[in-house]
């Protein structure tokens, strides 16, 4: 016997725009989820269009005022500096990202005169550019290196008693760049003492504990788990601080 045809979950449409205008300074529009007819003209935009959101309604472009504009995708701040600063117009370009409900900034309408203009001055001085940023890469990671080495010494001077090496990973680990660990806040940077603990208990929480095991056997969470192993953390950072 033939089985029976479920029916499709019919797929999910987004509205074409979001829930509130942009809280922008200047003038912003918005990227269409799907196509939608102006207010004014009521010629449909398509999806992918970005239109002025305004109290009748949303504008195309061309009823909006800005009729003609070319789109600069967001990625190279050299070309939007300059294509901005000459262009006599320039629109914040935007989506709407649903998951994270906000605003999220895809690039700028302007003048394609202004933005031809700033392409050529970008290509004018490519080398020069590149070779500032060459010098400033090199800078960053020498001073990175330096901090990674003032926040290992902290560690050593406030835990004289751990064991070789450990201030140094402890280090490695807290600083890391873009890790959003707590090395990379700006009072870590400063080395307060209350950040330099933090990376110490993180560091004997995960490499002197069953702490990690916990979690990966799931017989805790993270707050049951960090419970049980607490006193074992608290005998460490006591060795620890003791000189050696």
């Amino acid at each position: 016997m033939t089985p029976p045809v479920r029916p499709r979950r019919p797929r999910y449409a987004p509205p074409p725009l979001p829930p509130a205008a942009p809280d922008v300074e200047g003038p912003a529009a918005v990227r269409l989820e799907a196509p939608l007819a102006c207010a004014a003209c009521v010629v449909e935009a398509p999806e992918g269009a970005f239109v002025r959101m305004a109290p009748g309604g949303a504008l195309c472009l061309r009823c909006a005022g800005f009729g003609g504009l070319a789109f600069l995708p967001s990625g190279d701040p050299a070309l939007t500096r300059r294509a901005s600063a000459s262009a006599p117009l320039a629109v914040v370009a935007l989506r709407f990202n649903r998951r994270r409900k906000r605003f999220e900034r895809v690039g700028t309408l302007l003048a394609a005169a202004a933005l031809e203009s700033a392409r050529a001055a970008c290509a004018a001085d490519a080398e020069v550019r590149e070779a500032r940023r060459a010098r400033d890469a090199v800078r960053r990671e020498v001073a990175d290196a330096a901090y990674v080495a003032a926040f290992a010494a902290a560690v050593r001077a406030r835990y004289p008693g751990a064991p070789a090496g450990a201030p140094e990973t402890i280090a490695r680990h807290a600083c890391e760049k873009a890790s959003g660990r707590v090395g990379r806040t700006a009072d870590a940077k400063r080395l307060d003492p209350e950040k330099v603990d933090l990376a110490v208990v993180a560091h004997v929480r995960h490499a002197h504990t069953g702490y990690d095991a916990l979690l990966d056997a799931r017989v805790a969470d993270k707050r049951e788990a960090r419970d049980l192993i607490r006193s074992t953390v608290r005998r460490t950072l006591d060795a620890w601080r003791a000189a050696p």
